[in-house]
């Protein structure tokens, strides 16, 4: 350990010499290689002669190093000046920026201001126009609300007007109905379709339906008409009681007339109730509609004819059984079949037929005008 030690410290030693050494010759190496300054003085001193010299250029010396010194205050003096100059508009410059900071920040601050202030008229716009249109909602609810109770009340009479109207309505059709009058019933298009395949019905041919209460003698009429006697083989059944259970349809026997007539069952009887009469039997499909009825005009007559009318249908009204209705007129008048002939039958025929008619319109129209028909 100790030989360690004495040789690192010989080591150092030795290190120390050679840096020293190096050192001594770069000096002389820069010695010999640059010039020596030169020294004023120090010249002087080797040029003067004498010591008055000496003094009088050291004088010299001291007056040109015053007169530099004084030359350098001057300029230090005018740095100075100037560098006092450039602190004073350095200050300037910066009061300047300070005073555009502080103007900056009071126009930020007008702005700002302004900015609230125009916020706040915006608010208020706002708000404004939020309660023109709430007062303009409430407005329009106030009227709708207005509206709607006149709506209401309007319905309310109306409701009140049409129970009033329905309550009368039902009144007048029950009493119809118990009057034997059927209820306006309006068919569908199968309905009629069906009705028209039932009575054959046929474009280009004139279509009548002989329609009337059970025993009025439609039957015998529809023979009257096409001039066939009843006993024929294409006559309508006749009878004393109501023989018709359905509808007979009966072409005219001249086939250059395109006529077919229908025998309609009668009205009133257990198979054919008044108050069904008009639609059971379909009479909204024919051309034309004859009711005939016999000692007086009833209620199913007016029925079918206020029926017709709805429907458009021409409608013509025949009283049957006229010969009968004639000669008992002529009983009443004293006629006496074994003894009155000639003029005498004749006259009173006449006058039975003459009254016969006027009764028969008589009757028809007082029928007519209570039921405010036509």
């Amino acid at each position: 350990m100790g030989q360690v030690l004495a040789i690192g410290a010989v080591g150092i030693a030795g290190y120390g010499l050679l840096r020293l050494a190096w050192h001594i010759w770069k000096r002389l190496r820069f010695i010999s290689t640059h010039r020596a300054r030169d020294n004023q003085r120090l010249r002087v001193v080797a040029e003067t002669k004498s010591g008055k010299e000496y003094v009088l250029e050291m004088a010299q010396l001291a007056t040109q190093d015053a007169s530099k010194a004084s030359q350098s205050a001057e300029q230090a003096q005018r740095q100075s000046e100037a560098a006092w100059r450039d602190q004073i508009r350095a200050r300037r410059h910066e009061d300047e920026l300070v005073r555009k900071a502080e103007e900056a920040k009071r126009r930020e601050q007008n702005i700002q201001a302004g900015m609230q202030r125009i916020a706040t008229q915006r608010e208020t716009r706002r708000a404004q126009e939020k309660v023109r249109s709430a007062q303009q909602a409430s407005k329009e609810i106030a009227e709708r609300a207005r509206a709607a109770q006149a709506a209401a009340e309007k319905a309310a009479r109306e409701a009140a007007e049409y129970a009033s109207a329905a309550k009368e309505a039902q009144e007048e059709a029950e009493e119809r109905l118990k009057r034997g009058i059927q209820p306006v019933v309006i068919p569908t298009l199968d309905e009629v379709a069906a009705a028209k395949t039932r009575v054959q019905y046929e474009q280009g041919r004139f279509h009548f339906a002989v329609a009337g209460v059970a025993g009025s003698g439609k039957s015998s009429f529809i023979n009257a008409i096409r001039g066939v006697e009843n006993r024929h083989q294409d006559a309508a059944e006749t009878g004393v009681v109501e023989t018709t259970v359905a509808i007979g349809r009966y072409p005219d026997p001249k086939l250059d007339l395109p006529f077919v007539w229908y025998d309609i069952p009668g009205a009133g009887t257990l198979q054919q109730p008044d108050w069904l009469y008009f639609n059971a039997q379909g009479l909204f499909v024919f051309d034309c509609v004859i009711v005939l009825f016999d000692n007086r005009f009833t209620e199913t007559d007016i029925a079918i004819l206020m029926n017709c009318r709805r429907f458009q249908i021409p409608t013509y009204i025949v009283r049957s059984k006229a010969d009968v209705h004639i000669r008992n007129i002529m009983y009443e008048y004293g006629y006496d079949s074994a003894h009155d002939e000639g003029p005498r039958r004749e006259s009173l025929y006449r006058t039975a037929r003459e009254r016969f008619i006027a009764d028969t319109r008589a009757n028809v129209k007082r029928n007519l005008q209570q039921a405010e028909l036509p």
